[in-house]
């Protein structure tokens, strides 16, 4: 489904970085290392990029990844765009500074938690966590995002998913996002920024 939906012309969730993403910058330093999760069309890799990090990016629709490439060409910058699938990536395989997970909401609560323990492992010893989804009433919104309540994130859910992190934002908002077709609108969002122990 993904694959086909990354298959035109255009950027399905454009070519700016997710709102977030900006507000996040003043934790990022540039020669920190990123992964990019789920990452699409390369929107937000390509910006963590552009601040100066290097950028470990991955998605399981090949067409996705190679709108992220022509965009990565377009703004002169590299990022290492690998393909893969969230829900057997290596984990363990390189440890980052920064790990971004932006709009990941298109799995359920039991494999939520085997990514979201993905995500601590990781991360480096003082490495920031930044992830950014959707609230529950985002499904009566219907603006973006899975349709499916139970994918959708909460505060407390959150907070006790990454205890033992230190919190350093953790907010639940109504706020009007235009990012391509795929989320245009008044949105229910939920963001965290956490750095691990």
């Amino acid at each position: 489904m993904w694959n086909e939906r990354f298959s035109g012309k255009d950027y399905v969730f454009g070519t700016e970085p997710a709102a977030f993403l900006r507000r996040a910058e003043p934790y990022l330093k540039a020669g920190q290392t990123a992964l990019a999760v789920a990452d699409g069309e390369g929107r937000n890799s390509v910006w963590l990029a552009e601040q100066g990090l290097a950028v470990t990016a991955f998605d399981f629709a090949p067409n996705g990844l190679a709108k992220g490439r022509a965009l990565a060409k377009a703004r002169g910058v590299e990022v290492d765009f690998q393909l893969g699938d969230i829900t057997q990536w290596d984990w363990d395989g390189a440890a980052f500074d920064v790990v971004a997970a932006i709009f990941i909401q298109f799995v359920g609560p039991d494999l939520r938690a085997q990514i979201f323990d993905g995500l601590r492992r990781a991360l480096k010893p003082g490495g920031l966590l930044l992830l950014h989804g959707y609230a529950p009433r985002q499904v009566g919104y219907g603006t973006g995002g899975p349709g499916v309540v139970e994918n959708m994130y909460t505060v407390p859910m959150l907070a006790e998913a990454f205890d033992g992190f230190e919190i350093l934002r953790l907010e639940d908002y109504d706020a009007e996002i235009d990012e391509g077709v795929g989320h245009s609108g008044k949105s229910a969002l939920v963001d965290l920024i956490a750095r691990k122990p």
